[in-house]
């Protein structure tokens, strides 16, 4: 999918936790040859290519991950929308260059945005297109369910205390040696350090971030993330990053973006109304100074780190 994984497993006998962790890793192979934009030969190319002509079957597990993109599609109100394809390539985030389309090429892209022209029968597995040039992106979501699937390996396989990470989509099973949890850096949005904070994940958890500082493009002294807002057709604006803890991977990601879309009035609200996600969201601020609202339920597990003090004003909801 284009980026990196790795495996973490706590074990006094690496010989058959090396075969295990290498079962496991494979999984993240066979997820890439279904759900990946990054080749024309995945299973979501081959929809793209054909849906738009006629309804066709999708592969079960593309079609569970295709139904769980569409539920929170519509809990967020449109914010998450795994039709926004067309704008990512149009701004070169799929395919490439990076560049600022013209007005023109944006909006023929956001023309072929809208779930609402996606037809999906979650019984039947049927996919239909309504416009010639739609297509679905599960990048937002399919990470998160690649890390559950590979940490469900890892547990098949007696695994009991590990951290699958997907490009800091987490998932924590048990707890590393020593500790009662996994302690794992928030990356600095704007990249002036490693880390800003560090949060606790506990066993079953997953995590996500989404944020701007690996994918962007920079003109006229501004920066774009390739975070799309589907809502307007182009990158989402008003929070430069948003993390979020949930009961898995797959829920942490697809949230993470979609609160990230919503922007910091909506996506804080949204935050407080869910029972199943706790999110850290990050609005850019004057002088240096940027806002962490950070949901109350994880009071007790964020810590600032010290040399971030002075770059941060941290609220809670």
């Amino acid at each position: 999918m284009g980026t990196y994984a790795s495996i973490v497993v706590v074990t006094s006998d690496s010989v058959r936790t090396a075969a295990v962790a290498t079962r496991a890793m494979a999984e993240f192979w066979r997820i890439d040859s279904l759900m990946s934009n990054w080749t024309t030969t995945s299973e979501v190319a081959r929809v793209n290519r054909v849906a738009a002509r006629a309804a066709t079957p999708v592969e079960p597990e593309v079609a569970r991950v295709i139904d769980a993109a569409l539920t929170i599609g519509r809990q967020s109100e449109g914010a998450f929308d795994i039709t926004v394809e067309p704008l990512v390539r149009a701004w070169g985030f799929i395919g490439g260059p990076r560049h600022v389309p013209s007005d023109s090429a944006a909006a023929a892209a956001a023309r072929l945005v809208g779930s609402s022209r996606l037809h999906f029968d979650p019984a039947t597995r049927l996919l239909r297109f309504d416009r010639d040039g739609m297509r679905i992106d599960l990048g937002g979501i399919a990470k998160g369910h690649a890390v559950d699937v590979v940490a469900d390996s890892l547990r098949a396989h007696g695994v009991t205390d590990a951290l699958v990470n997907l490009s800091g989509n987490m998932l924590a099973i048990g707890r590393p040696a020593g500790r009662e949890s996994w302690r794992i850096g928030v990356r600095d949005p704007r990249d002036r350090m490693p880390y800003f904070a560090r949060l606790d994940l506990h066993s079953g958890e997953g995590i996500s971030t989404s944020a701007k500082y690996e994918q962007f493009v920079a003109q006229n002294g501004r920066t774009y993330g390739h975070i799309m807002d589907p809502r307007i057709g182009r990158p989402a604006d008003g929070l430069i990053g948003v993390t979020v803890i949930a009961p898995t991977a797959m829920i942490a990601d697809g949230w993470s973006t979609s609160l990230f879309v919503l922007g910091p009035v909506d996506g804080v609200r949204t935050a407080r109304e869910r029972a199943d996600v706790a999110a850290i969201l990050i609005q850019p601020g004057r002088d240096g100074v940027d806002t962490a609202w950070v949901e109350s339920a994880l009071r007790d597990r964020f810590v600032l780190e010290p040399a971030a003090q002075p770059m941060f004003h941290v609220v809670y909801f």
